[in-house]
């Protein structure tokens, strides 16, 4: 999952549920010599940090992680098998039920009798019984965790979330006790109440990021578990795990491929809309590659296995995605300055109302009288000691840097896991925001917006010619040749029913072109130059058939027997099917789409007249295409991102501010990419634009909410106008809105949302 070197030793922390906790245990182990690179995910509750020679093991991190106020559920080497992060998820979120069961049933007795108490008939020994039920809830099974979280990060000198809750529940209890002694309002119910809800904030949190983080789980658990393989000539079922490099794996019908592979024998179509995104089965037989967890649909396989463990395709994708979930957007810099002196000044600004209230609460209660005329909880008549202590608990636990942390975060979750069931893998949050800003898209012509394979496109025949004859003719002597001109005439003679003869006394003339017998008949296919030093007539009245075809990017060979011209037959490397409705796509997304080629200017030119390109560079050799992408970043600033498949185009994706390489191509080109398009359609350009400008939409909206939320609640709660029970509810739902915000960005990309503009 997470991505290790050899000198990498990955945590795991249960407990750090934002970006305010990650930051706290960062800087933890920063303090640490021999500590390099940290890296945190609070998707998967991550730390990979990198160690130095000499530097401290696991057991040490885990105690610096600890002192800080965070359990460590799990210290994996990079050379040990992985923790099972969905058994530890589970267990957290289990303990965290536990808690808020024990301490909610408490707290529901003490609601239920402050009611009656307060409202209707004393209750006798009322104090001391409420004293029982809220100890539990405060100091025990209830609250014990975040009091051992407070006293850790106290002494370590950090300041985490738990700080503001044992804050916001210790004193109002121990208040509440000076009861015994003497008449004054309680405060127990207001302790138990604060910390009853902050567990249930916590727990419904940690249910709200699963469904955010489901898409990788749900990537994690849809690999085969066990294999058919051929050992020693019998069929036998090992795990997966056991698999290795060359194995044949059996694969029936409605079986799962284990791992990837290529197929050796049968032909069958393979469900892999897992990779894809696509619903339609692809057609495999012989020679084609398979992804592993891609579910075959009829036919019996015989696949040699290519790669294993974690080099497969689906432990690819997870890595990806487990990378973009846990880097940082620059906007997060942001909310770090923030959230990194956060709950020191909201401590301050606690005492000082505490203080204020104390000093001058002649000055404050005409607030209160104000306030009182349309909020139920204001109470202008209590004590000024009570008020004061209301005031600075309630600015306790409303505040929460949880809201912020979590801004960033669960966005990149969701996002990244929409993108992933599209077939869309983004590599990096800062690839997001940098995404949203690209005005130019530079594509590669071969194999990005043409198949990269040529094919059969025209043939034009002669007066009196059949074009049955022509081709038979012409796809005779091509077969028995090897070049990529050749196989396409030869292909799509078949595809339109022409079957090739025999041929006899076959010749090459190398570029220029070949000659054979067929039949009776001296058959010779080539360029005009050719045709005219063999003395073939005719070849005039092909002249303007030829030019028309080759002003359109053709390659065009004429086809001639017994020293007639006979015809031409056209090939060429034709458009992808969506390439069209691609560009159109990026038009509408305001893109100056631009196509960079190694191609001639008349074939290239043909190409971007027929699907719609606005500028065209032909002629670029490989190394050149570095220098156009930076030429293109001079006159349009950095907001170039380039398209390309291929080995000699990785430099310029890593060159262009956002790099997308298209799945189908080269492993060099999609480990320069930021982003990968699976499926390799360019359509896909398009739906990964939406949904990054989408994304990054979701963080704004995360980090302007949570900031204005707390720039309000403090104040108010300062001023004693906003009740602690109230603030506690309110900081939960400030969290939970941010992450159900998130979340909605599923409701916008849906399976059936079209290419183009979200829903």
């Amino acid at each position: 999952m997470s991505d290790s070197t050899p000198n990498t030793i990955i945590l795991t922390v249960p407990g750090m549920g934002s970006d305010h906790c990650a930051g706290i245990v960062r800087k933890t182990l920063e303090r640490l010599d021999g500590v390099g690179e940290i890296q945190t995910n609070i998707a998967n509750h991550h730390v990979s940090v990198a160690i130095e020679d000499g530097g401290p093991d696991g057991d040490t991190l885990k105690k610096a992680v600890e002192g800080a106020g965070y359990d460590v559920a799990a210290v994996q080497a990079d050379d040990t098998e992985e923790a099972d992060d969905a058994e530890i998820e589970e267990a957290y979120l289990s303990q965290a039920r536990k808690r808020l069961i024990i301490a909610a049933i408490p707290t529901t007795l003490i609601m239920l009798l402050m009611m009656p108490h307060m409202f209707w008939q004393p209750i006798p020994g009322y104090l001391a019984i409420i004293a029982v039920l809220a100890f539990p809830v405060v100091f025990l099974y209830g609250g014990i965790a975040t009091h051992r979280s407070t006293w850790r990060s106290l002494k370590n000198g950090t300041f985490n979330m738990d700080v503001l809750i044992s804050m916001g529940s210790l004193p109002p209890y121990l208040i509440g006790l000076v009861g015994f002694i003497t008449p004054m309002t309680s405060f127990i119910e207001m302790a138990a109440t604060i910390m009853t809800f902050h567990l249930l904030g916590r727990y419904l949190e940690a249910l709200a990021k699963g469904r955010a983080s489901q898409a990788i789980r749900r990537l994690m658990t849809l690999g085969a578990k066990t294999a058919r393989v051929e050992r020693d000539g019998e069929e036998v079922e090992v795990p997966v795990k056991e698999l290795a490099t060359g194995d044949i794996m059996i694969v029936r019908p409605g079986d799962k491929i284990p791992t990837d592979g290529e197929v050796v024998e049968g032909e069958s179509h393979l469900d892999e809309s897992i990779a894809t995104g696509e619903s339609i089965p692809v057609y495999k037989s012989s020679g084609d590659s398979v992804i592993g967890a891609t579910i075959n649909k009829e036919g019996l396989l015989r696949v040699k296995a290519t790669r294993v463990g974690g080099d497969t395709f689906l432990s690819q994708v997870v890595k990806l995605i487990d990378q973009a979930q846990g880097s940082r957007v620059p906007i997060q810099e942001f909310a770090d300055r923030m959230t990194g002196r956060f709950v020191p000044a909201v401590l301050l600004i606690a005492l000082a109302s505490l203080v204020v209230w104390l000093l001058i609460p002649d000055v404050m209660r005409p607030i209160l009288d104000w306030g009182a005329n349309f909020l139920p909880w204001v109470n202008p008549e209590a004590a000024t000691p009570i008020l004061a202590i209301l005031a600075a608990v309630a600015v306790l636990v409303i505040a929460c840097p949880c809201a912020l942390g979590l801004a960033t975060p669960t966005a990149l979750m969701v996002g990244s896991g929409i993108g992933a069931e599209r077939g869309i893998l983004i590599r990096s949050g800062e690839a997001i925001q940098t995404f949203k800003d690209v005005k130019v898209m530079v594509l590669d012509k071969t194999g990005t917006i043409t198949r990269g394979e040529p094919e059969l496109t025209d043939t034009v025949t002669a007066e009196g010619v059949d074009e049955t004859r022509l081709l038979t003719l012409a796809a005779s002597v091509e077969n028995a040749s090897e070049h990529p001109i050749a196989r396409a005439i030869v292909e799509g003679a078949r595809e339109r029913d022409v079957t090739p003869g025999e041929v006899s006394e076959f010749r090459s003339t190398g570029a220029r072109g070949v000659s054979g017998k067929v039949g009776e008949e001296s058959v010779l296919i080539g360029n005009r130059r050719l045709l005219e030093e063999k003395g073939v007539q005719g070849l005039e009245a092909l002249d303007d058939a030829m030019g028309e075809l080759e002003g359109k990017g053709r390659s065009v060979v004429i086809v001639a027997a017994d020293g007639q011209a006979l015809g031409l037959v056209a090939v060429a490397d034709t458009l992808k099917e969506e390439s069209i409705e691609a560009i159109r796509g990026m038009h509408a997304l305001g893109l100056h789409v631009v196509m960079i080629t190694g191609d001639n200017e008349r074939a290239a030119r043909a190409v971007a007249d027929e699907v719609g390109i606005d500028e065209v560079q032909a002629g670029v050799l490989p190394e050149g295409k570095v220098d156009a992408i930076r030429a293109l970043q001079e006159t349009h600033g950095n907001h170039v991102a380039m398209v390309g498949d291929g080995i000699n185009d990785a430099p310029a994706l890593t060159q262009a501010n956002v790099g997308i390489a298209i799945g189908a191509g080269a492993d060099v080109a999609i480990e320069a990419a930021d982003v990968t398009l699976v499926r390799g359609e360019l359509t896909a350009v398009v739906d990964a634009m939406h949904l990054s400008r989408a994304t990054y939409g979701k963080i704004v909206q995360n980090l302007i909410w949570a900031s204005a939320y707390n720039v309000a609640a403090i104040p108010i709660a300062a001023i004693g106008l906003l009740h602690p029970m109230i603030g506690v509810i309110a900081m939960t739902a400030s969290s939970l809105s941010v992450i159900g915000n998130s979340l909605l960005l599923k409701r916008r990309f849906t399976r059936e949302t079209p290419q183009g503009e979200a829903q």
